[in-house]
């Protein structure tokens, strides 16, 4: 007695077990039961009054933003802003001296670009805060924001200055050589060309270093600023230690994602436009 195709063709698959698609459907299921088991374990486990009391009591909240919690969050963007002015200034100047012909600006650049990635950013500022101590008479001007740009500069020059040249070697070398045919001296093709070009090329990530620097502005605490200089992390900490509570960490925790939320949408949309540019 024959056997149909199709019976042969069931009982093969009935063999081989669950096709890719539905095996890939089961264990995202599994996953996401295994998800829920556990938001319901921290919902019925978790002490809700305690988590309230410590790091939500409502006067406390109010309190930080009567204190001045919105200062503290000026005082973080202006610290940011000034370290990345002089960061991608240092960034691009030292990714040209990677890229340069002349081997001592390329082996400078390298060593002060490894060296400055190598180390944390905290080690930086307690160096910068010694300073005056190795060095007498030594001042660094518009204290606090001298120490704190200077510091966050230079750390963050190290990291933009890899992006930066990422950025000038994608662009086409067809460009160069275009502006080089047309007598363009390579000093001015370099400005004109190639940097404009380069600098909407790394735009994203240069955004995402940007949101690094609002984060290691919560170092500034470290060099000991006064009460009217501190930013949102160091104006938490002081608070909280006040009032023996962590209200006010949390709400200066929000701020700072007032801030980095937005700059990640815009990275995101940045590097989006990048790709239907290209």
């Amino acid at each position: 007695m024959s056997t149909s195709p199709e019976i042969g063709t069931q009982t093969t698959v009935e063999r081989k077990g669950l096709s890719p698609r539905r095996r890939a459907q089961r264990s995202r299921l599994i996953q996401y039961a295994v998800l829920v088991v556990l938001v319901l374990v921290a919902v019925f486990v978790a002490n809700w009054h305690q988590i309230g009391s410590v790091f939500f009591k409502p006067e406390f909240i109010k309190s930080t933003f009567t204190d001045g919690v919105l200062k503290a969050l000026v005082k973080t963007l202006e610290y940011t802003a000034g370290a990345f002015v002089i960061g991608l200034a240092g960034g691009t100047l030292l990714a040209l001296m990677k890229l340069s012909q002349v081997g001592p600006y390329r082996w400078i650049a390298t060593a002060y670009i490894e060296f400055f990635r190598g180390l944390p950013a905290i080690v930086v500022f307690i160096a910068f805060s010694l300073l005056p101590l190795a060095f007498p008479g030594m001042t660094i001007p518009w204290d606090p924001y001298g120490v704190v740009w200077l510091a966050l500069g230079i750390v963050a020059s190290a990291y933009m200055a890899e992006v930066i040249r990422a950025g000038i070697q994608a662009v086409p070398k067809g460009q160069v050589e275009a502006a080089r045919s047309l007598g363009m001296p390579p000093g001015l093709a370099m400005r004109k060309i190639v940097l404009p070009q380069a600098f909407r090329i790394v735009l994203p990530p240069l955004t995402n270093d940007l949101i690094l620097l609002v984060k290691d502005s919560s170092l500034v605490f470290m060099i000991g600023v006064a009460a009217d200089g501190y930013e949102l992390t160091g104006f938490g900490r002081d608070l909280a230690n006040t009032y023996s509570n962590l209200t006010p960490i949390v709400v200066c925790g929000f701020c700072y994602l007032l801030i980095t939320l937005p700059l990640g949408i815009l990275a995101r949309r940045l590097e989006a436009r990048t790709a239907r540019t290209r």
